[in-house]
């Protein structure tokens, strides 16, 4: 075996968490943080908006952007960090880049993305609906099927 597959092996095995939640950017997600102070330990959530996700494997992060007391947040995060409890996905936003630093100049409600809404599909699994799509799917449903002619 090469160097490189014994080290993505032992990465996968005790290194990498598999307890995360998928998110994308757009969505709004809470970061559950340990920080230590002195010898004490507190748990301290940060809410905000993911702005991008970067790298991949072990070395993978992600931006969180928020807005306290009228002063934009952002804060970059590994994501198999030790430090970082659980990560929440609060709404998924609906977002067509994968970056999203145009955020940072809009403030108030233009800087809130649509919401996607969730819905169980055929096969009764979670899925993620757009309002458009569903509006769509309303149109077909509420017009008239041709008749058939023998």
């Amino acid at each position: 075996m090469n160097l490189h597959k014994i080290l993505n092996t032992v990465e996968s095995l005790y290194y990498i968490k598999t307890e995360i939640p998928h998110f994308r950017p757009g969505d709004t997600i809470k970061v559950h943080v340990k920080v230590v102070e002195g010898e004490s330990e507190r748990i301290q959530p940060f809410e905000g908006v993911v702005l991008y996700r970067r790298g991949s494997g072990l070395s993978e992060t992600y931006c969180v952007r928020k807005v306290s007391f009228g002063v934009g947040i952002e804060r970059t995060f590994p994501m198999h960090s030790p430090r970082i409890v659980k990560i929440e996905l609060l709404r998924s936003g609906k977002a067509r880049r994968a970056r999203l630093y145009y955020l940072r100049k809009l403030s108030g409600k233009a800087a809130r993305l649509t919401e996607k809404e969730t819905g169980t599909n055929e096969s009764g699994s979670n899925s993620i609906k757009t309002t458009q799509e569903k509006k769509s799917k309303t149109e077909k449903k509420d017009s008239p099927e041709p008749a058939l002619s023998l």
